[in-house]
């Protein structure tokens, strides 16, 4: 998934974090509310802007996130 047609960083809009385009459902809140166990079908109801497209993409945009962390060892 190319999660960069769903999600944005604007620095005007929620501190500039990583948002859903066009809301301002940032990439932690979905985070978070998986880690709390909210199921997608939970959040695309508590959130009716939300897509399970959207869902993925912050998934996706995570993974990438991660993926590019360097492990410093003491």
């Amino acid at each position: 998934m190319d999660y960069r047609k769903r999600i944005t960083i604007d620095p005007t809009v929620m501190l500039g974090k990583p948002i859903i385009k066009g809301t301002r459902i940032t990439v932690e809140l979905i985070l978070r509310k998986l880690s709390q166990g909210l199921s997608v079908d939970d959040l695309l109801s508590a959130y009716p802007h939300l897509t399970k497209d959207d869902i993925y993409a912050t998934l996706s945009y995570s993974a990438d996130v991660i993926s590019r962390e360097e492990v410093i060892e003491a």
